[in-house]
């Protein structure tokens, strides 16, 4: 990335992922170069703006329309990211989208397809995936040190906070499953193989909120190797997987949010030994943004960013199904939120 002039990005929306996360590893990534962040209130624009050193906009509209921009973020509420993620697309930018995508498979197929054709690269942001912790346990199975994977469990889980948070919201597309349970649904993709669907799942709704509070998901590739995805917005806080061989097993403590300065810690259980193996600090966001400058280089050599993205969405709908009630996220409410107050 060093030969390559870096992109500049921008922020749609000034959540607090991105004051807290994401912008501080934009800054730190050699391929982007931050350019302004938009809001909808000028205070909050010009508050992001002054921390990090870049020029603040009022409104979305207006920062798409800037020359100097050939890339966004987006960590807008759930509801929101299919409008303003098809509305950079059509302008023009690449686009870096907060995780969860969209509210429906067709919804993020079309997303992909539109960027596809447009020649720019397109990105959900999972950020976990640039942590090279999962790396290193993949190479762990694949040299055979737990055997044959036989099966996958992760969990998820947070304690219940502030219920006017955006994750309470229905409106909002708020809720367990978007909010915690994508990230264990996204990781047994790293190690199922081909042909993942939904075997069961269980969601259980707030009657006051109305949004998804707590699940359970059970996953299975055409080889029949099985995953049990857990996640909760009302739980002791616990975000952990493991994957079950013939001979061992491997535990990940850390999983989805460890800090930059954190050494994870991968547990390998064997029959006549247990071993702990310290990895390096690393920040995952800071692996996470670097990709997607990656992708804003080569669009076209890094498509499976859409693939993944799709993939997903189309999961996370089927748990929704096989949940046997609504959608809360549905279409309805995508409607509703986008004339809804929406924090930015």
């Amino acid at each position: 990335m060093s030969d390559i002039e870096p992109v500049g990005i921008a922020v749609l929306g000034a959540a607090d992922i991105a004051w807290r996360r994401t912008v501080p590893a934009i800054r730190r990534c050699a391929g982007l170069r931050l350019e302004a962040v938009a809001s909808r209130t000028p205070e909050k624009a010009r508050a992001f703006a002054d921390a990090f050193d870049c020029e603040a906009v009022t409104g979305y509209e207006r920062l798409l329309a800037r020359e100097d921009v050939a890339a966004v973020y987006i960590p807008l509420p759930n509801a929101l990211h299919e409008e303003w993620a098809e509305a950079a697309l059509r302008a023009g930018k690449h686009v870096l989208v907060e995780k969860s995508l969209t509210t429906s498979a067709a919804a993020a197929t079309a997303l992909v397809r539109t960027a596809e054709t447009a020649g720019l690269a397109f990105m959900e942001n999972f950020a976990f995936l640039g942590h090279p912790q999962h790396d290193r346990v993949r190479e762990l199975i694949a040299d055979g040190v737990i055997g044959e994977p036989q099966v996958v469990s992760a969990s998820f889980g947070i304690p219940r906070a502030d219920s006017g948070l955006i994750r309470y919201s229905r409106e909002l597309a708020g809720g367990a499953l978007r909010e915690t349970g994508c990230y264990p649904v996204r990781l047994a993709q790293l190690h199922l193989g081909d042909g993942i669907g939904v075997l069961g799942a269980r969601l259980r709704y707030d009657p006051d909120s109305g949004v998804d509070v707590s699940g359970s998901v059970l996953l299975a590739d055409s080889a029949g190797l099985t995953a049990q995805c857990d996640f909760g917005l009302t739980h002791a806080y616990r975000n952990t997987y493991a994957v079950w061989g013939s001979e061992g097993r491997i535990e990940v403590d850390w999983a989805f949010t460890p800090p930059p300065t954190t050494r994870p810690v991968i547990r390998l259980h064997r029959a006549d030994s247990r071993e702990e193996r310290v990895l390096p600090a690393a920040d995952q966001f800071l692996g996470a943004v670097t990709t997607f400058a990656e992708a804003c280089a080569d669009p076209s050599g890094h498509r499976r960013h859409g693939t993944d993205a799709v993939r997903q969405a189309t999961l996370l709908e089927s748990v929704v199904r096989r949940a046997g009630a609504a959608d809360p996220a549905g279409p309805s409410a995508v409607h509703d939120a986008r004339s809804a107050h929406v924090p930015a």
